[in-house]
């Protein structure tokens, strides 16, 4: 029987007395490649390398199917779009090494293309010996345009090998000290005439002399900031262009060429599976939609539901939706495919603490995890003379990633929620055949193509984009012998358990072939014998 820690540890039944928060076991990009090298060396699995990011790391594509892989329903799994979830790119891996050793019978009818790692530069940074949570690559960019690429980033003040936070004691500042936790700083609720007591930034100096902090980080461009859907033109990270980068490009390239693939699974900070999108009328009629489509949210909905009952961690806090130029939002919204994102993993709601820092603190302090925070500590700042200055704050990576040895456990339920998902996909069928003579040596056959699955063949975004193919019919029959019937036909669509009903007239005898299908819904070839 399975068992999820955090569901168990809520209801009392597992303690970890004096444990250390350590996660040095999170793999290196080294240790990932070689895992990746042994999926990619088994029969039903091929690996591909397309491209090399600017931190000179290789991305990653593993195809795993059996049979015509090309012609099958494809799932895309997605990890790594953020540097900093680590446990995204580990989730991604340990599916594909499921899939190849624990369900290879479920190749049989679907394909899986899975990208562990988007974001392999700053991956790099969690095994540093300066740790920080880091989205951009290696590129060099000039994010604050004074002509000084990367001349303003963090520094670590403490010396302790982590960037945290700093705060500065200032009657005009924004924060104070949370109530629920002296160690956590909140925004002063200036509608109940709160006044602040600190300003708050991140671990750094004004480098630059311009009067702000940590502005031009000393890296590149986020992958997930730098797709074409509402990209955030001129905000950093985002660079000047969307897919300006050899990481996005190539995946967007590979990507164009699977027609096939009906859904993708994303492991992002993005959650439309715990807490799915809702359809706004006003905004799916903008030339720039920006709602999830009405049939489209009704299937969300339900792949919802899929996921709660599969995943026992329950959500807390998980409101984020999306954000500007997200590679989870550009596969529904631009590439028109059914796309659903996940974190994986939530620190639990603990003794009803509002605020996400507090929460945390709370609940790990209940476990005995005593290297998730660092005390604040008074610095001598070159910026600040005469003010108090201290450094401390939560430590980076430990609120979005679990400790390693928990992972296995969150890895084996959510390969059962794409497993279950791969069983929903379209699934073409012919029924209420019949082949009747009318007479005059002609023969009618009439038959129902039925999409015997709960998805439709099409997300309501790829009939509106029409980028999806439609369903074709062909009817292998000469144009002497087709009498009544169209012998290429194509289908906008076939709902959740629907049919589209076809009809031929054909004369003579003989064999006549049906081949009926897209590459994304899969394909169907029946013979009739005249």
């Amino acid at each position: 029987m399975k068992k999820f820690f955090f569901g168990c540890l809520l209801a009392g039944s597992v303690l970890i007395s004096g444990a250390s928060m350590a996660q040095n076991d999170y793999p290196t990009l080294s240790q990932l490649e070689q895992r990746l090298q042994k999926i990619g060396a088994s029969s039903n699995a091929s690996l591909e390398r397309l491209a090399q990011t600017p931190g000179g790391n290789p991305i990653w594509a593993l195809k795993i199917g059996s049979g015509n892989q090309d012609e099958k329903p494809a799932i895309a799994v997605v990890g790594g779009v953020e540097g900093y979830h680590v446990l995204s790119v580990e989730l991604a891996t340990q599916f594909a090494e499921k899939l190849i050793n624990e369900h290879s019978e479920v190749l049989e009818k679907t394909t899986f293309y899975i990208f562990p790692n988007m974001s392999p530069d700053a991956y790099a940074q969690y095994h540093a010996s300066l740790k920080y949570e880091r989205r951009g690559n290696g590129a060099s960019v000039d994010h604050d345009r004074d002509g000084t690429p990367g001349d303003n980033g963090y520094s670590d003040l403490n010396g302790d090998g982590y960037i945290t936070w700093m705060r500065v004691e200032d009657p005009m500042g924004d924060y104070v000290v949370s109530k629920e936790d002296e160690r956590v700083l909140v925004k002063a609720d200036r509608s109940k005439g709160e006044a602040g007591s600190y300003q708050v930034f991140k671990e750094s100096k004004d480098e630059d002399q311009d009067g702000n902090f940590a502005e031009d980080l000393k890296e590149g461009i986020a992958f997930n900031k730098s797709l074409t859907y509402k990209f955030p033109v001129f905000e950093p990270l985002a660079g000047d262009i969307a897919v300006s980068q050899p990481e996005s490009r190539a995946l967007l390239d590979y990507l164009f060429d699977q027609w096939n693939i009906f859904a993708f699974v994303t492991f992002s900070p993005a959650n439309n599976l715990s807490s799915p999108l809702k359809y706004n009328a006003q905004n799916a009629r903008k030339r720039v939609v920006t709602s999830i489509l009405q049939k489209d949210e009704a299937i969300n909905a339900m792949v919802s539901d899929l996921y709660k009952s599969t995943v026992s961690q329950k959500a807390f806090q998980q409101n984020n939706q999306g954000t500007d130029g997200d590679f989870f939002q550009w596969a529904y919204f631009h590439f028109a495919r059914l796309s659903f994102s996940t974190p994986g993993y939530w620190v639990p709601e603990f003794k009803g603490k509002s605020n996400a820092e507090a929460n945390y603190l709370a609940w790990a302090d209940s476990l005995g995890w005593n290297d998730v925070f660092v005390p604040w500590t008074e610095i001598s700042h070159p910026d600040f003379p005469g003010k108090k200055v201290e450094v401390g704050g939560v430590k980076p990576f430990v609120m979005a990633n679990p400790p390693y040895e928990k992972v296995g456990e969150i890895a084996e339920e959510h390969t059962d929620f794409i497993l279950k998902l791969a069983e929903m996909q379209p699934n073409l069928e012919v029924q209420n055949l019949k082949i009747e003579s009318i007479g005059n040596g002609l023969t009618r056959i009439s038959l129902d193509l039925f999409n015997n699955a709960p998805l439709p063949t099409h997300s309501e975004m790829g009939e509106r984009s029409r980028w999806l193919r439609k369903i074709r019919v062909d009817l292998n029959a000469g144009e002497d012998r087709l009498i009544s019937g169209e012998k290429i036909q194509l289908i906008d669509s076939i709902g959740a358990y629907e049919k589209v009903s076809l009809s031929w007239i054909i004369r003579g005898k003989g064999d006549v072939n049906l081949k009926a299908g897209a590459a994304h819904a899969g394909f169907i070839n029946a013979t009739f014998k005249l």
